[in-house]
């Protein structure tokens, strides 16, 4: 069954939509009230690109909370249990962001621009609301806005070698999640060795949203040579590769996850002497170790079609956790999935079911990554 996505004044376009429209964007998808493209028509092609060569993504929804002024440091480390200290001006970190009862509302990368210029680079939350919330509240002299940027992403084993042809040799020394201000011919860009896929890549963050086709067009001339394509952000090599991501494997909303049942324990630095949100709550969680653990499942049977919600994941007629994205993987030869199961039970597993609208399935528990 297909389904149409309106596309309306409600939400808003990427500075690269009209890019994608020409390049035949066949779904939509909204993310931090924006659309941000599903497929271009030949998702298996996209995913072969993705792992032997070259993609360019529209994530211009991976919007930016910037943070600016005298106290833009302190807010940073208030927003997360991770410390900060020593964090350099050219420097990203991936931090996990708590409410006061310790549930993750977000996972960004922070970059450093200045001592006192930062960007949190999000998942799709209003993450923009809280942190100004936070900084009003707390009398902190700083600013905090969405500003104009807008990351478009070339991911895959070639992307050094298109970056390095639009900028320079430069960008192959760059060190992951490290980032550099510049231009591509007076478009003011930053530049990360960073991206969401574990095949290698940059995010170009564009700084004038008007200059949005100009770039793709820029990207796509310099590709041209590595058989470049357009995509999007690819669940199944996310799958594969255990990538986490906000709104499918958690949200607050609806199934709320703390940072160590999601493997963020090595970030969550309580005894770091630094304030920041969630602290007691965190605390409490440790000291009553864990009762759920972040998972891959292998679903037995014909290939799945993926699913729209979370679901149950069944030991015998008991509930024992939740699947909460799953997929076919034709490089693996299985149906996979990941999800958070409770800590008792144990990896072999054998009376373990999820529902599918044909019927329960057997699923066995997997480490991550499956590969």
């Amino acid at each position: 069954m297909s389904y149409q996505i309106h596309i309306g004044p409600n939400i808003r376009k990427s500075p690269y939509f009209d890019a994608t429209v020409a390049e035949g964007v066949r779904s939509f998808s909204v993310y931090n009230h924006m659309f941000i493209p599903g497929n271009f028509g030949d998702p298996e092609a996209e995913y072969d690109r993705l792992l032997t060569g070259v993609a360019m993504w529209d994530v211009a929804a991976q919007r930016q909370v910037a943070l600016e002024g005298p106290d833009a440091a302190r807010l940073a480390q208030i927003l997360t249990p991770r410390k900060l200290a020593g964090m350099k001006v050219g420097q990203g970190r991936y931090v996990p962001i708590c409410d006061h009862e310790g549930w993750l509302i977000n996972d960004p990368v922070l970059l450093k621009l200045a001592e006192d210029r930062f960007w949190l680079s999000i998942a799709d939350s209003d993450l923009v609301l809280w942190a100004g919330a936070i900084a009003r509240e707390r009398g902190l002299d700083v600013r905090v806005s969405e500003p104009d940027v807008s990351p478009l992403a070339i991911q895959g084993p070639k992307a050094v070698e298109v970056a390095a042809a639009l900028f320079g040799d430069w960008v192959r020394e760059l060190r992951y999640f490290w980032f550099r201000e510049c231009d591509l011919d007076g478009i003011p860009l930053v530049v990360a060795r960073s991206g969401w896929s574990k095949q290698g890549g940059y995010e170009l963050y564009l700084r004038d949203g008007r200059r949005g086709s100009e770039l793709w067009d820029r990207v796509k001339a310099a590709g041209a040579p590595f058989s470049i394509g357009p995509g999007a952000p690819n669940d199944v090599e996310r799958l594969e590769s255990g990538l986490i991501s906000y709104g499918a494997d958690m949200r607050r909303q609806t199934h709320p996850v703390n940072p160590f049942e999601m493997g963020f324990g090595a970030m969550i630095d309580l005894d770091g002497g630094h304030e920041f949100i969630g602290r007691d709550a965190l605390v409490a969680m440790k000291a009553a170790g864990l009762a759920r653990r972040r998972v891959g499942v292998v679903i037995d049977g014909a290939p799945v079609q993926g699913n729209q919600h979370p679901l149950d994941l069944m030991q015998g007629d008991t509930v024992v956790g939740y699947v909460s994205e799953i997929t076919h993987s034709r490089r693996l030869g299985c149906n996979i999935g990941v999800g958070l199961a409770a800590t008792s039970v144990p990896d072999g597993a054998a009376d373990l079911t999820i529902r599918l609208p044909e019927g329960p399935r057997a699923v066995t528990l997997a480490p991550l990554p499956f590969a």
